[in-house]
């Protein structure tokens, strides 16, 4: 349909990565920080928070855990985060798009500017790639044992109100409009499937393929730096060929 799910591959073995590094809750923590600071620490009244717990309950993290950050960002932590979002050209001019959250934005922006730079790109001011990329609710639900009828999930996704569905390998990408993605994500929840992650995200409106070895494996190193960076949140990118 839509021809972005080379997007929802990458998504996938990103979060499997990020797990596995013990690095989602550290993630998830700060951006409850934000969502406490604005909404306040009752989920029930707090429909970002509300998110949030159940995108950290997703990816395993122990309900002790999600009970002690919220005790903590309820009042004993003074941090105070704020989003910031970085745009730039990695090598051969692939765009780059970097979410960070952050408690110091100087040291975040003199991380992000030298990774750029490290890896034969730059940072750039901001709206320089963003018209790139549209916004989408985006949900995943992985197929890797082959059970799941496309069909049948198309189906249930677009009755539910997605604007688009694709299969690809092992596993379904459902969009959505920004607004309805949890809306979306709790109907097909409730037709028996298991929704593997359920967010708006940053879709490119094509990709790029690198030829030069030399662009590829800076390529590569840009976004494994940016995704060791505790501060960095998300990064959406141009690069199709994503090893």
């Amino acid at each position: 349909m839509s021809g972005h799910s080379k997007w929802a591959n990458i998504k996938v073995k990103k979060a499997k990565t990020d797990a596995a590094k013990g690095k989602i809750f550290t993630k998830i923590g700060k951006e409850m920080s934000i969502a406490i600071r604005e909404g306040g620490p009752n989920p029930q009244n707090n429909a970002k928070l509300r998110e949030l717990i159940a995108k950290a309950k997703a990816n395993n993290v122990p309900n002790d855990n999600i009970e002690r950050c919220i005790k903590k960002f309820s009042g004993e932590d003074n941090t105070v985060y704020e989003e910031i979002a970085y745009e730039g050209y990695g090598p051969a001019g692939i765009a780059v798009i970097v979410e960070t959250t952050t408690d110091n934005r100087n040291r975040t922006a003199g991380n992000v500017r030298s990774y750029f730079s490290k890896y034969g790109g730059n940072m750039g001011q901001n709206g320089c790639v963003s018209y790139l990329f549209s916004e989408r609710g985006t949900i995943l639900i992985e197929n890797e044992d082959g059970d799941i009828e496309e069909d049948a999930l198309m189906e249930a996704a677009l009755e539910a109100g997605a604007t688009d569905f694709e299969a690809d390998e092992d596993c379904f990408t459902v969009y959505t409009e920004p607004d309805d993605v949890f809306a979306v994500r709790d109907a097909l929840v409730a037709a028996g499937y298991t929704v593997a992650s359920a967010e708006t995200a940053k879709i490119p409106s094509t990709f790029v393929t690198l030829s030069d070895e030399g662009d590829i494996k800076n390529m590569s190193s840009l976004l494994d730096k940016l995704d060791d960076d505790d501060d960095v949140q998300n990064v959406y990118h141009k690069w199709e060929n994503v090893q």
